[in-house]
């Protein structure tokens, strides 16, 4: 691809490396560095991270606000001070005698429009400075509750694991700024054993799945990116326009109303993305513009 190219490159993330070395890895292969990502995976994680290069950075903001699809292992008789493996285990617990049946009433309390609160290891700003790093500074950190919405938590068979624990697989669906970290660490308090992850893939976000992502090995060899008009299509709703309301648009100026609910992808009569647009009454306010 040229360097000048605009458009998403869908990475299947490795485990060990941040989103940042992602971003990173696709400015030096894309050869630009107007590149960002939409919704950071931690370095634990594996799985979809969206990477928009040059004009489609623009979008980022609007697809981390998407639905996202988790496969993720809960281990059942341990807690951790991050929610998941990597942190150090706080508590331990028998959990030999939780059931099938225990466990799908305690996901039902976790399912659906949810109060959650976040893991307290994560990059939300308290009074400026991001939790995780307040709590490794050795501060108590108290994150308030948040309205999450999980759509779908599934949940596999139990399996037994070392030292009374037990493990299971879940698949989730839900909201932005849901932090499946905390799902597991509710589950386990719920069951009164105590929960956090031990693996986590992200299969989705928003209409790009893992059939589309692609290795940053297979990247090295050809930079497979989604083109920004494709990009959008597949995110958004679209909106066709002639010649003059493409002049309007790509000025920054309103069009009437679309009488859709959340942003919509303008394109012109050349098929070429303008702008993503929402609707304010009876006009559009412009969301993000292309040029």
């Amino acid at each position: 691809m040229t360097p000048t190219a605009d458009g998403l490159v869908v990475v299947d993330k490795p485990s060990g490396l941040t989103s940042h070395d992602v971003v990173a890895r696709v400015r030096r292969l894309a050869g630009t560095r107007k590149v960002g990502h939409a919704g950071t995976l931690d370095p634990m994680a594996t799985g979809v991270l969206v990477v928009g290069v040059n004009r489609a950075t623009r979008l980022l903001g609007h697809l981390t606000l998407t639905e996202k699809a988790y496969d993720a292992t809960v281990r059942l008789g341990a807690t951790t001070i991050t929610d998941d493996a990597e942190g150090e285990v706080v508590t331990t617990a028998d959990a030999t005698g939780v059931t099938a049946e225990s466990v799908s009433a305690a996901v039902a309390g976790l399912t659906g429009e949810i109060q959650q609160v976040p893991s307290t290891v994560s990059a939300i700003k308290v009074d400026g400075q991001r939790a995780y790093k307040r709590v490794r500074a050795g501060e108590d950190v108290d994150l308030p509750a948040r309205p999450v919405t999980v759509s779908r938590f599934d949940v596999g068979e139990l399996r037994p694991a070392d030292g009374g624990a037990v493990d299971v697989d879940v698949h989730v669906v839900c909201s932005s700024g849901t932090y499946v970290r905390a799902l597991a660490r509710d589950l386990g308090a719920a069951l009164g054993v105590g929960g956090h992850l031990t693996m986590l893939r992200r299969t989705r976000v928003g209409p790009y799945g893992l059939d589309v992502a692609h290795t940053l090995e297979a990247l090295a060899e050809d930079v497979v990116l989604l083109p920004i008009e494709a990009a959008a299509r597949a995110a958004f709703a679209a909106r066709d326009v002639d010649e003059a309301a493409a002049v309007v648009i790509s000025h920054g100026g309103p069009l009437p109303a679309t009488g859709v609910s959340g942003p919509v992808a303008v394109f012109g009569p050349d098929g070429g993305f303008l702008a993503l647009v929402e609707d304010r009454g009876e006009v559009t306010r412009a969301l993000a513009v292309s040029v």
